[in-house]
């Protein structure tokens, strides 16, 4: 089964917090696809970077750029404790 990103919240830098369907939360820290290219090269203005939001079940961003949820789910760290997380 594919995971669904069903909210997705800015931490800091390019660390984005997101909520699976499948009830898991996670870390994703996205600084590495600021060196892939193309799509991507936007995300060097961090002001871009955080107008992210979610369609078709992942996170998308307004030049067509997204990363693939499975992808997200992959690289994702889980979070057990929200509170941990530091802004």
């Amino acid at each position: 089964m594919i995971p669904h990103v069903i909210e997705a919240e800015y931490v800091k830098d390019y660390i984005i917090k997101i909520r699976f369907d499948d009830g898991s939360v996670k870390v994703v820290d996205l600084e590495p696809y600021t060196k892939r290219g193309g799509v991507f090269n936007k995300f060097f203005d961090k002001e871009f970077f955080k107008k992210f939001f979610i369609d078709l079940n992942t996170l998308c961003w307004p030049n067509g750029a997204d990363i693939a949820p499975e992808r997200l789910y992959k690289i994702g760290k889980e979070v057990f404790d929200e509170a941990l997380i530091k802004e």
